[in-house]
């Protein structure tokens, strides 16, 4: 009977919390690395991301990130740009609500960019708007 080497299994691993590090140091872009918010998850560790730039890019999350960080639409991220590929880029960072909000009053972020809300933000209407409703006579649904 084999002797057991480890220190546990796969529960083991999945209780420990690696990404406890919740006052860490800010990190800024350098060169070749540029600020995104995700516009949807695409499955298979991707996603589609607007960048600063303002150019749309297919990113892929890092190993290191994949199934331990989760990323989700309208987060903001650090992604390394490919020298080979401008359409793709790689997930390096996830900034967490706060340095997120850090990162746009330092100015590096722009000031029309939304923080904490995901893509579609439903909650914020304008008082102005109309709705569009289509009303229909009996007459009408009798025709259909």
């Amino acid at each position: 009977m084999p002797k057991n080497k480890g220190k546990g299994g796969k529960n083991r691993k999945r209780g420990k919390n690696e990404a406890d590090d919740e006052k860490r140091e800010l990190i800024f872009k350098e060169d070749g690395q540029e600020y995104a918010q995700v516009q949807r998850m695409l499955g298979n560790g991707r996603c589609e991301a607007t960048c600063i730039d303002g150019t749309k890019r297919l990113c892929h999350i890092r190993g290191k990130m994949h199934k331990k960080v989760w990323i989700a639409a309208g987060d903001i991220v650090l992604v390394g740009l490919r020298d080979y590929q401008d359409d793709k880029a790689d997930v390096i960072l996830k900034y967490m609500p706060d340095e997120a909000r850090l990162l746009k009053a330092y100015g590096e972020l722009p000031e029309n960019t939304r923080l904490n809300e995901g893509v579609a933000n439903l909650d914020e209407e304008d008082e102005n708007t109309v709705d569009n409703y289509i009303e229909f006579e009996d007459e009408d649904i009798d025709r259909i």
